[in-house]
Order: structure tokens, then sequence, then C-alpha cells
């Protein structure tokens, strides 16, 4: 299955050179001729995860396309390469804090050029390897974290039976399947019920006997 990516350069010869050599690699090559346009298809749904791009171009130039990108926030990341005829490191980092991923001077070696796309494609999946286990750990944290389904109770103790067929005081389940700790005390109603009784009886008992 061919490999999805953009490209984005003014120049009708080094775009075509460039087309024919992605497309023997196996790439499906998307072709835009200026910055305008690459942004544009980079916008879309469906934009091909990795970009290479002509640093001086119409519209736009590839810097700018960069920049622009970096604050779609999309997941996986697009990989961006650029590709000029600048070599200063002060251009390298400008195109690095742009948000570019490579670079890559022109004239271009091809070897170099695949050799540096294949680490775009390893990055990539990467990325999305990644995503899935945050998305796992995030579905396993609201498990625990969330009682679901039917809990079996007791109508007269209120103990609530567990998966293992044990029957549990209620804050020994929740305490087990949630991320809870419990204080205990006792509500307003089981004190009149319960304990003022109690407390009374203890008095009657210790009360002094009247002489007679």
């Amino acid at each position: 299955m061919n490999k999805p990516i953009l490209i984005a350069e003014d120049d009708p010869v080094s775009c075509k050179v460039l087309e024919a050599t992605l497309a023997r690699w196996g790439y499906a090559v998307q072709v835009t001729r200026d910055g305008d346009q690459a942004w544009t298809a980079l916008q879309a749904p469906d934009a091909p995860p990795i970009a290479v791009l002509d640093w001086m171009m119409p519209g736009i130039d590839g810097v700018e396309v960069c920049r622009r990108v970096r604050t779609l926030k999309r997941t996986p990341s697009p990989y961006l390469m650029l590709l000029t005829a600048k070599h200063r490191k002060e251009d390298i980092v400008t195109a690095l804090e742009a948000g570019a991923d490579d670079y890559l001077t022109k004239p271009f070696d091809r070897a170099e050029l695949r050799a540096r796309l294949q680490v775009g494609e390893r990055i990539l999946q990467l990325q999305v390897e990644l995503a899935a286990r945050v998305r796992e750990l995030q579905e396993a944290l609201a498990n625990i974290k969330v009682l679901q389904g039917l809990l079996p109770i007791c109508c007269y103790c209120k103990k609530i039976r567990s998966d293992e067929n044990y029957w549990e005081q209620v804050e020994s389940y929740i305490s087990t399947h949630a991320d809870v700790q419990f204080s205990h005390g006792v509500c307003p109603d089981c004190y009149e019920k319960i304990i003022r009784p109690q407390l009374d009886e203890l008095r009657r008992q210790h009360a002094p006997v009247a002489r007679q």
C-alpha cells in the first residue's frame, strides 16, 4: 500500500523530480505548488502524515507552513521536512524553532532523503503506539475509579456480593473497586434509633440506687 506524502515545491522541474523519486519509493504523492496550497492541504482531516516543503515559495514560505501546522495540535503530529538552499546554522535554528522536524539542503542526496523519511515514518509509528497506550491507561483508570454494572446487595445486612461470590461490607467492596477512602461516622437517624437508646440504657444501669 502506498504511503501518503505531501510535497510543496514551486519549481516545476524540481517538483517533477521529487514527485517521481518519492513515487518510486512507494509513496502516494500529493503535490502542492506554493505555501498557501500546502497549508490548506495540511489542514484537511485526511492530510498526509509526512510533508516535504520547500522553504522559499510563493505565498507563505515553508517555515510559516511549519509554524501554522504546529498550532493544529494533531495526533499524531505530522512529520515536516524543509528543503532549501540555505545552510547557515541560523537558518537551521529558525526552521527547527518554527516546527520543522528535519532539514535538508539542496541539491539533496536521494539516499539521504530516503533515510531521513524512514526516520520520520518510525517517529510517526511511535507516536501512534504511544497514543494507543495512553488511551488504554485512561480507560483502565476510568474502570478502576468508576463502579459499573449491577451490584447484588443484601436487603437485610446491606453487604455486597463480589465478583468472586463473596459477601463483603459496602466500604470494603468500594475501597477495592474505586479510588476512595472511608471515614466512619453516625448519621442523625442511626444516632436516635440506635446510639441514644444504648446510652440511655447505660445511664440506667449505672444510676445510683435510691436508699429506702
